[in-house]
């Protein structure tokens, strides 16, 4: 599914001109199917307000651009929402704080009696116990318990479980490392690659963490008052550090070494994920000393 928004635009309180607030202006971006895509921006710069477009929490008003998601033209006076919002999973910061149910069992399999009410037990089963090993844990354990009474990272992975039972084509995760030690934070977007080339086609990730969107995104797009200000990848986006100052933003840390050791004359040039740093670093240096690197000595460095 293909997103394309064209001069998208969206003011809150719009009736009351003291109080209206332009938050989107005239976007237009394109998001390809099987895309790790990065949103990224200062606090109320639109991230946020975008992606709720994305599966119709927030509509399009008329005359204010238009939006389509795969087969469903949300700017159309007909959209099946109901049917959009089982193919674009929308995972809000802290999701742990969305669950309800008195058992994991039954806060998963929320999504399906939502959307696809007329599943069999069988299959409402099948699916329910399918997305919670795909989200790491296991079924017979913690099906029946309250997911109230499970560790912060197993509530975080049911919440996701409860996203992606209706086997969404997109998932939309606002801050999805938000609270995580950097132990957890690793684990929680190996699942999210895990998923990525497994079973969901496109990922979305809205985040203030330049490292993990260096890391992580196939394309980014820089948002600043409500306007979109670039888009590109990683590589371009963190290209200069002026150009990142002015964007109101920081580097990841892979494109500040990177600019850093340019200054001394040694010049890097990978992909700012940080395996392509140390790739390409380990690269100059054995060129340097005349040495030819073995492949397992360009493995292994995601500590840097």
């Amino acid at each position: 599914m293909q997103i394309i928004a064209q001069n998208l635009t969206y003011i809150y309180s719009e009736k009351t001109k003291s109080l209206a607030v332009k938050a989107l202006d005239n976007i237009s971006v394109t998001i390809n199917e099987g895309e790790f895509f990065g949103i990224i921006g200062k606090t109320g710069s639109g991230k946020s307000t975008f992606v709720q477009h994305l599966n119709g929490l927030i509509k399009i008003a008329k005359n204010k651009g238009s939006l389509t998601v795969g087969e469903y033209n949300l700017s159309a006076k007909k959209c099946d929402y109901k049917a959009l919002r089982s193919k674009v999973g929308m995972v809000f910061q802290y999701p742990e704080h969305q669950l309800f149910a008195e058992t994991v069992f039954d806060d998963v399999a929320f999504g399906i009696k939502s959307f696809m009410p007329s599943l069999s037990k069988e299959e409402t089963e099948k699916r329910v116990k399918n997305a919670i090993e795909l989200v790491g844990l296991d079924y017979e354990k913690l099906k029946d318990k309250s997911p109230f009474d499970l560790s912060g990272g197993q509530k975080r992975r049911v919440a996701i479980a409860g996203v992606i039972v209706t086997q969404p084509e997109i998932l939309v995760l606002d801050e999805p490392a938000a609270g995580l030690d950097p132990k957890g934070k690793r684990e929680f977007i190996a699942l999210l690659k895990s998923l990525h080339g497994n079973f969901i086609k496109t990922i979305i990730i809205v985040s203030h963490d330049m490292n993990l969107v260096a890391d992580n995104c196939t394309r980014t797009a820089v948002f600043g008052d409500g306007k979109l200000l670039e888009v590109g990848t990683p590589k371009e986006i963190f290209s200069s550090k002026e150009k990142v100052k002015s964007l109101g933003l920081e580097l990841p840390v892979t494109a500040f070494l990177t600019q850093e050791l340019d200054k001394k004359g040694i010049k890097i040039d990978s992909d700012l994920t940080t395996q392509g740093f140390i790739d390409a670093f380990a690269k100059y240096y054995f060129a340097k000393k005349g040495l030819t690197p073995r492949n397992d000595a360009l493995k292994g460095g995601n500590d840097l």
